[in-house]
């Protein structure tokens, strides 16, 4: 029920219908909980890009952590020893990437831009977004205005959003080519808003910077708990919370407990988020990753950053993968960073690399919760569990879990 909480009387309409459950918004709160608060976003219940602005922040953490823990236990069969404190920053303007929805309206001859509207169909008619980085957030309505005045304003799906420490950049897919007055529109955009601007006319390998002219769209993050820098493409996968992410890397090396002797390997490893910091404490670090582009950045990003024990391997982790090379050596202890899908193969051949200690840092409850059933059977013990609060305002959580062999 979208709009409500838990213990309220509403009203509601239907959004979708399903054959075991319906998908329904309230319309007018009856009985009103003490955890609701008058969201920030005036768009809340017409976009789909936040889900729980109406709760209160603490609530929003309980009901957040006790959605995980429940899940462990129907799927997972334990609980943790110990449940860790919320991790928990800003909970507004804190969105560095973001893929917005654009479509010009001939009934309004207008252009609209971003996020989905509750039902997913259209795309939701703002003027602002509180959750985006101000600099985005604040200006939905100028880039609209954008782009009605370009030729090709019907052929555009989507921009990209990319922020770092040193710039934001904007990429706009687009389905047929500019004309030189759009371009001549898109720079003097970019420079008045201090945008990097970059088009996709095509798929990834497409995407190409037109302002500033004189640079490559390369952006860049600090570390500096760990006097690190990751550099990074804008179209390359990086968390969305930067303040958050850095939590997010103390927390695991907490946990992880590098020692100087150490040989520690790291699945999932992106572009050596985690990698770089644990190769400063650990004797010796190994990343894997299934996209060779990434691989090939985390070991740029190693050079850059003169980590020379850290070292790269690319593979299919959703696949066998204990024939590899780098799966015969036997490692102390394992970070695993999978996407939503999980990482149910290696857990189940996860006894081969014979850890003492696994940090799990999962983006789906659902699938951390499979998982841990299977560790659980190859004879290790869920420690700790706690969650990240690496998007709020929205129902994504993001769970951090230390598993230690018994």
């Amino acid at each position: 029920v979208a709009n409500a909480l838990p213990g309220e009387t509403v009203k509601f309409s239907f959004l979708k219908k399903h054959k075991k459950f319906n998908e329904v918004i309230a319309n007018e709160i009856i009985n009103i909980s003490k955890h609701r608060v008058t969201p920030k976003c005036k768009h809340f219940t017409q976009c789909g890009g936040c889900q729980i602005q109406h709760m209160s922040p603490d609530y929003q953490l309980h009901y957040k952590q006790n959605a995980v823990l429940e899940l462990i236990q129907h799927i997972g069969k334990t609980q943790p020893i110990e449940v860790l404190p919320p991790i928990s920053l800003d909970t507004y303007s804190y969105r560095t990437k973001a893929r917005l929805g654009v479509r010009y309206v001939h009934k309004k001859e207008r252009v609209l831009v971003g996020f989905r509207e509750l039902n997913g169909r259209y795309i939701a008619d703002i003027e602002c977004c509180p959750i985006l980085i101000p600099a985005v957030g604040n200006h939905l309505s100028e880039i609209a205005s954008l782009i009605e005045q370009l030729s090709q304003k019907e052929k555009i799906p989507q921009i990209e959003v990319a922020a770092s420490d040193n710039t934001c950049t904007l990429i706009f897919r687009h389905l047929e080519p500019f004309s030189d007055d759009d371009i001549k529109l898109l720079k003097i955009f970019g420079e008045q808003h201090e945008f990097m601007i970059c088009l996709q006319p095509g798929n990834y390998e497409s995407i190409h910077q037109i302002y500033p002219e004189q640079s490559t769209p390369e952006l860049q993050y600090k570390i500096p708990n760990a006097n690190l820098c990751i550099n990074f493409h804008p179209s390359d996968f990086t968390q969305v919370n930067y303040p958050v992410n850095l939590a997010m890397i103390d927390q695991a090396l907490y946990l992880l407990s590098p020692q100087k002797d150490d040989v520690i390997l790291d699945l999932f490893c992106g572009l050596g988020n985690f990698t770089l910091p644990i190769s400063q404490h650990a004797g010796q670090v190994i990343g894997v990753e299934g996209d060779i582009q990434m691989v090939k950045k985390a070991e740029e990003n190693a050079a850059y950053n003169q980590r020379n024990n850290a070292k790269f391997y690319a593979a299919n982790l959703f696949e066998d993968c204990t024939k590899h090379s780098w799966a015969k050596q036997k490692y102390h202890k394992i970070l695993l960073d999978p996407p939503r899908a999980g990482a149910e193969e290696i857990c189940k051949n996860i006894n081969v690399f014979s850890a003492s200690d696994i940090v799990y840092i999962s983006c789906n409850p659902a699938t951390l919760a499979r998982d841990t059933h299977e560790l659980l059977k190859n004879g290790y013990t869920l420690t700790k569990l706690g969650i990240i609060n690496m998007f709020p305002q929205t129902a994504h959580v993001e769970t951090i879990a230390l598993f230690t062999k018994r």
